[in-house]
């Protein structure tokens, strides 16, 4: 399955779907314990924050290196039940991707491969709702990820906090600085953080990341948005 454009999903709708269509016994667990509560006020809703490196920005092409989990609430972020793993990729490992990640051919040579911990990722994600930055990335290369090992992709329903960022500049920029093509700012994780004075992070490691990303949320949940919106205006 490809992934899809995921604005107008009834998510427990797709998430029964799903689980009465899927040939894997472990998708078939994930989905069943898919969180799919449209209705619910983000301040209830368990949130697990998720990135990725990969040795490439090509989902097709190149494959994941390490992942970072970072499970959290609007109150609360758990970092003891935060989860890292480097994993070997099935694609080559550019040197272009060690200069911005760090991770070497060493590591992911005595590292296991992205099959083998399949499962206590899907177990990780299963009943909350996933936030990265910049959904392209985490959604395309963990389809492609299932698809190489188990023949079958997944779908799943995010909060992006690249794109809650956008729609806040947006609102900023106002009509006339739509009219004459304002520009909004970057959307880079790091400066998005710098706009709600959160402190700044050593980029390109997947556990930080997911961090940073989850500290991110938080923030501008309480900026730009009521503890009672419901997470269908959020995630897509």
């Amino acid at each position: 399955m490809n992934p899809r454009n995921y604005k107008a999903v009834d998510w427990q709708a797709r998430y029964n779907e799903l689980a009465n269509s899927t040939e894997n016994k472990l998708l078939k667990h994930f989905y069943a314990g898919a969180y799919n509560q449209d209705k619910a006020a983000v301040k209830d809703v368990p949130f697990v924050a998720m990135d990725f490196e990969t040795t490439g920005l090509n989902s097709q092409n190149d494959d994941i290196v390490s992942v970072g989990l970072v499970p959290f609430s609007l109150k609360r972020i758990y970092c003891k039940h935060s989860r890292h793993w480097v994993v070997q990729p099935r694609r080559n490992l550019h040197e272009e991707s060690i200069l911005i990640h760090g991770i070497t051919h060493s590591e992911v040579d005595d590292a296991p491969d992205f099959n083998q911990i399949i499962e206590p990722l899907l177990e990780a994600l299963s009943g909350k709702v996933v936030v990265v930055h910049y959904a392209a990335i985490e959604r395309h290369f963990l389809n492609n990820a299932l698809l190489l090992r188990l023949k079958e992709g997944i779908e799943f329903a995010l909060v992006d906090t690249m794109e809650i960022e956008k729609r806040a500049l947006k609102a900023r920029q106002g009509l006339l600085g739509r009219v004459f093509n304002t520009k909004l700012g970057s959307l880079r994780l790091t400066d998005c953080r710098a706009r709600y004075s959160l402190p700044a992070y050593q980029n390109h490691n997947a556990l930080t990341d997911a961090l940073a990303t989850a500290e991110l949320l938080q923030a501008q949940l309480s900026h730009h948005y009521r503890l009672d919106t419901p997470i269908s205006e959020l995630w897509g």
